[in-house]
């Protein structure tokens, strides 16, 4: 499965973007993932096979949407209400599996996009 993440850009605080993350092929859990220069990849948000489970990084809550459309293979990250600290690249992550609780560690999926870069300026 390959996966390619785009959407990312240039933004003001406060603002909003959407970012994709198109699949090649089917997949079960979806995932996206930022880094920050010189920090440590975390964990955004998760969402399930059918969209009936989503799981959002504390920080995130509230702000970001995450959502899939199984037919088109394609997950979205709605980000709104955008600060400077969520400056990042974003990458997507899927695996074929059906895990028994939200994934949110990296080595839990299996297959990973290119990263879009966000940028957030105040």
């Amino acid at each position: 499965v390959q996966l390619q993440a785009s959407g990312g850009g240039l933004v003001q605080a406060g603002g909003s973007l959407r970012l994709s993350c198109a699949a090649s092929g089917r997949t079960f859990s979806m995932g996206w993932f930022r880094q920050a220069p010189g920090e440590e990849r975390e964990f955004v948000a998760f969402i399930s096979w059918s969209g009936g489970v989503t799981y959002y990084a504390d920080s995130v809550k509230g702000r970001f949407t995450i959502s899939r459309d199984n037919a088109k293979r394609t997950m979205y990250l709605q980000m709104n209400s955008l600060k400077p600290e969520d400056t990042a690249v974003y990458y997507c992550a899927a695996d074929l599996r059906s895990p028994r609780t939200v994934p949110q560690r990296g080595g839990e999926y299996n297959y990973w996009g290119q990263g879009t870069q966000v940028t957030v300026s105040s």
